[in-house]
């Protein structure tokens, strides 16, 4: 089993920043052959695929919403990902999900369903 738990989520203004981390954990886990990712799912809407990193970090994606203000990290050693956000808009408010797909991959999955596990989300709200 592996469990994921996020951190970093708070109320903020526009234009402030946050850092999301996610600890992942396990007995059986190898980390730094997972690929991860975050998602969100906004008040009403569907969760969406925010940004995902491959198993060494070689490979980044994000949703052409979030580029240019968001990074998604991760430390192999910690067993950590994180997700750096600025300029954060009153439309980034959400329950921001992490989650992990076995095995290496070569490109970053950026559909739920290719994920694993996933984190219980941490609220992220943005006012105006």
């Amino acid at each position: 089993q592996v469990q994921l738990v996020e951190s970093g989520g708070g109320l903020v203004q526009a234009g402030d920043s946050l850092r999301l981390s996610c600890a992942a954990s396990g007995p059986t886990l190898a980390f730094s052959t997972v690929a991860m990712g975050w998602f969100r799912r906004a008040p009403g809407k569907e969760r969406e695929f925010v940004a995902g990193i491959t198993w060494n970090g070689g490979r980044t994606n994000y949703t052409d919403a979030v580029k240019g203000r968001f990074t998604i990290s991760r430390d192999n050693r910690e067993k950590k990902v994180y997700l750096q956000m600025n300029s954060l808009k009153p439309e980034d408010t959400a329950v921001y999900y992490c989650a992990l797909k076995w095995n290496p991959v070569v490109t970053v999955p950026v559909m739920s369903n290719e994920y694993n596990y996933w984190g219980q989300g941490t609220q992220v709200t943005v006012s105006s």
